[in-house]
């Protein structure tokens, strides 16, 4: 007698789907290593494609693995198309390292909104930092004229942001201005994770609600860490996806939640690095991803918002 056949079927996802395509490294936490975890523990299922599939970070010495090309991204892509299981809530892109691999991200953004329309897309700009590019050069025009326009948030730093919009941040208004010149190229949401504006470590947001209104704008200050970490723009990114799923109408608290957690969760690094006897000033840091899932899945509100009047 023969066997029935075995169709697989994939329950939709009462909290949320997101397709997360980042880098991902065997040891340590940065790209996907960084951000799947956190998002599930808020609630999300969490697909994975990895940009690259590397021994370590780049930050070592050395490092061994392999590059995901555009071709191969299409062809898990069309996978998931055969099997009807293309439909997402979320789509969160971290560091992406050539434009060819950039353009198909782009041809992803459009395949699930054909599926999706309501699809939100999450897009961490990884161009650099401190002035330093970690990408080549052409990715920016990309980003500025293909990227921005498809993406409902935008979370850049102050380096990234300079270079997507061609503002120098070094005031607070500059940085509001810089974001009002995003909304104005396409997403709703923008957070710049990062700025030092004055002496001060800053996280300013900006969410234009709708075309009328003037967006609303906030600033939270961020205690500074004497410590160097790896992984925490990803983690900050998967974080301010997951809490703004919960105040789709509240950015500000979205990102109180997240700094918030995000302090915590480096305390408990340094604090763990200090009591094995190293000395956390001398290297950058593995995040304590594991140990500090308290803090992700129920942080409590140290770093308040401060609004911007309009």
């Amino acid at each position: 007698m023969a066997r029935p056949p075995i169709l697989s079927v994939a329950l939709p996802s009462d909290t949320g789907r997101v397709l997360s395509i980042q880098s991902h490294t065997v040891q340590g936490y940065v790209g996907n290593k960084s951000a799947v975890f956190p998002l599930q523990l808020l609630g999300f299922d969490v697909d994975p494609i990895n940009s690259v599939q590397f021994s370590n970070h780049t930050g070592y010495p050395t490092f061994r693995g392999q590059v995901l090309n555009g071709k191969q991204l299409w062809d898990l892509i069309e996978g998931l198309e055969e099997n009807q299981l293309l439909h997402y809530t979320h789509l969160l892109t971290g560091y992406i390292g050539s434009v060819s691999f950039l353009d198909t991200v782009l041809q992803v953004v459009d395949k699930l909104r054909s599926v999706n329309p309501d699809l939100v897309y999450v897009c961490d700009p990884v161009l650099g930092d401190e002035g330093k590019l970690y990408v080549p050069q052409e990715l920016i025009s990309v980003y500025q004229q293909k990227v921005v326009p498809v993406a409902s948030m935008l979370t850049p730093n102050q380096f990234e942001v300079e270079l997507l919009t061609g503002l120098r941040i070094t005031s607070e208004q500059d940085g509001l201005t810089a974001c009002n010149t995003l909304h104005s190229a396409g997403p709703r949401k923008v957070v710049i994770t990062s700025a030092f504006i004055e002496g001060r470590l800053l996280l300013i947001g900006s969410h234009k609600k709708t075309v009328e209104q003037p967006p609303e704008q906030f600033k939270i200050e961020i205690p500074k860490i004497p410590a160097y970490f790896t992984g925490t723009g990803d983690l900050t990114t998967a974080l301010l996806l997951g809490w703004s799923n919960k105040y789709p109408d509240s950015l500000e608290t979205a990102a109180e939640l997240a700094v918030s957690s995000l302090q915590a969760l480096l305390k408990r690094t340094v604090e763990d690095y200090k009591r094995s006897g190293f000395d956390p000033s001398t290297s950058s840091l593995e995040i304590r991803l594991i140990q500090s899932q308290d803090y992700i899945r129920n942080p409590a509100v140290t770093c308040k918002a401060v609004k911007y009047g309009n």
